[in-house]
């Protein structure tokens, strides 16, 4: 299931400044949260060190972005050691070497700061990232689902009637999809009112002519 159709079915998205460091970037994993100190990464490198093969790190930054996070040595760790992906509230560096060990990560930026390794922070304890309606909470065991289109998470206990619930919506949608290139109108298998909009002329809203409103 894509990230949309999650979020419109109860996924929580993470933050529209997220965005994959690489196109076609995704994974659908169980989370494991890290909180890094600012401007310090030591906790990653614990994080990706016991991470469960086929887990995801989300990690917050504690607000302070601007460091490349994680570069080439952890991820190439990460992915030897099995990692599915890894989100965080902050800035990658060395983008090119992230893109060929074919770890997705999504970031919120590219800083070329290195920094600290020394300055402790939590592994494993519940974190919350910034979403598009305030913060959201990541706890161990949630799960958290990436692609191109952003990061949503999945709490534990519901992730069963979030996955049925968008299984039905993209079967709906691809319905609506067959039917555009069968001729018909978004207008139409929608049910939209363009009469609403100022410069609407009216007429057919499908090519097959099915229905008609003036404005």
């Amino acid at each position: 299931m894509g990230t949309a159709a999650l979020a419109r079915s109860g996924g929580l998205p993470l933050g529209s400044h997220l965005f994959p460091v690489w196109p076609g970037a995704a994974f659908a994993a169980t989370a494991l949260p890290v909180q890094c100190t600012p401007g310090d990464n030591l906790a990653l490198h614990v994080a990706v060190a016991q991470a469960p093969p086929g887990g995801a790190l989300v990690v917050d930054v504690a607000g302070e972005p601007d460091y490349g996070y994680v570069d080439e040595i952890l991820a190439v760790a990460a992915r030897v050691r099995g990692v599915a992906g890894i989100v965080i509230d902050g800035c990658v560096r060395d983008v090119g070497a992230i893109a060929r060990a074919e770890l997705p990560v999504l970031s919120a930026g590219v800083s070329v700061r290195e920094p600290g390794h020394d300055a402790g922070g939590a592994v494993g304890r519940e974190v919350a990232l910034d979403g598009d309606r305030g913060p959201t909470r990541v706890r161990r065991g949630d799960w958290v689902v990436a692609d191109d289109d952003g990061v949503v998470c999945l709490p534990r206990g519901r992730v069963t009637a979030i996955v049925a619930d968008a299984v039905e919506s993209v079967a709906r949608d691809r319905e609506v999809v067959d039917a555009l290139f069968a001729g018909r109108s978004t207008l139409d298998l929608l049910n939209l009112d363009p009469s609403r909009v100022v410069g609407w002329a009216g007429g057919p809203v499908s090519a097959a002519g099915s229905a008609e409103r003036a404005g």
